[in-house]
């Protein structure tokens, strides 16, 4: 065993110092590595590195000996069948080298849990080109409840870019939804900080003072696109910050909940006469390319959605196909 020197390939641009060990060196454990790293035995162009640093191509990397060691093989993916296959297939929306986009139906959990077998997590082998490929890897989530835009990433390269942008902001999200009631003014920023009560699929979050230390700031946009007197509009919603159930919350902190909510707004928000699934929809992306550019793609409505709109007579109009300029 001795020292080597590893270079940070393009496609590992932006991904953390123990992700990478993680990629390269499966058996090294979190703790082996902090210790190395606290004593100064993994460096980064020279310099020390704690397990947070960030890598950019073409930096190196100093290793120093990792003894080998056996670490049970993971157990092998299910085998998935024509059916799960063609499903998550007809949810692609925009595919490349670098990304895949899909339109998420609702009531489709993005990753497993308690009781929750049927994912999209667990199908993304099927969005391989090849078998050699890496899986496909989610870059965000939305809410089972919630239908639309979800966006993959095609290498773990491209996820730590397309992550990086997540966190600076540079992303456009655009949901739609259908409220109760009639927001006042018409548009404007929900600047309400939240807080998670619980744990697990029991949690709930919640409208927070500013002095609870659990809060955190949570910031979203919102604007009437259409309404039905007083009783129920249409809402074009842009979360600024990306907090658990954020919409749902600060849709219901405005009085306006979002029509079928099952865990937000009460009573309210199931009138009768519609379809009582949750009308929020992750309806348009726009977000910088990996490979350069801009990408924009926006979903069709989902079935119970287009309903209620029918009903209320709100015009979507045509969606626009996908872009890259």
């Amino acid at each position: 065993m001795s020292v080597v020197t590893l270079t940070v390939s393009d496609d590992e641009a932006d991904i953390r110092l123990d992700r990478w060990f993680r990629r390269h060196y499966p058996h090294l454990t979190q703790g082996a590595l902090q210790k190395l790293c606290r004593t100064g035995q993994v460096r980064v162009d020279g310099k020390r590195a704690d397990t947070a640093t960030r890598l950019v191509p073409g930096q190196a990397v100093r290793v120093p000996p990792i003894p080998a060691a056996a670490r049970p093989a993971p157990p092998p993916r299910p085998v998935l069948d024509e059916r799960t296959v063609r499903e998550i297939r007809g949810m692609v929306l925009y595919s490349d080298a670098q990304v895949i986009v899909l339109n998420k139906p609702a009531g489709l959990a993005v990753q497993g849990g308690p009781g929750i077998t049927h994912h999209v997590d667990g199908m993304l082998d099927a969005l391989k080109d090849n078998d050699d490929d890496p899986r496909p890897r989610l870059v965000h989530r939305i809410d089972r409840d919630t239908s639309g835009l979800l966006l993959l990433a095609r290498t773990p390269g491209v996820a730590a870019k397309l992550a990086a942008s997540f966190r600076g902001r540079d992303v456009r999200k655009t949901y739609w939804a259908v409220v109760i009631g009639r927001p006042t003014p018409a548009s404007g920023v929900i600047d309400q900080p939240l807080a998670r009560l619980g744990v697990g699929p029991g949690a709930l979050t919640v409208v927070a003072s500013r002095k609870d230390e659990d809060a955190v700031h949570a910031l979203s946009e919102y604007e009437v696109l259409d309404a039905a007197g007083r009783r129920l509009s249409w809402l074009a919603l842009s979360p600024l910050t990306g907090r658990t159930h954020q919409l749902r919350v600060h849709c219901e902190a405005l009085g306006t909940p979002i029509l079928g909510d099952p865990k937000y707004g009460g009573d309210a928000a199931h009138p009768e006469g519609f379809v009582d699934r949750l009308h929020l929809h992750a309806r348009s992306l726009d977000l910088p390319h990996p490979a350069g550019g801009r990408l924009q793609v926006s979903a069709e409505l989902p079935a119970h959605m287009r309903e209620t709109f029918r009903q209320l007579g709100f015009t979507a109009g045509a969606t626009p196909a996908p872009r890259r300029s």
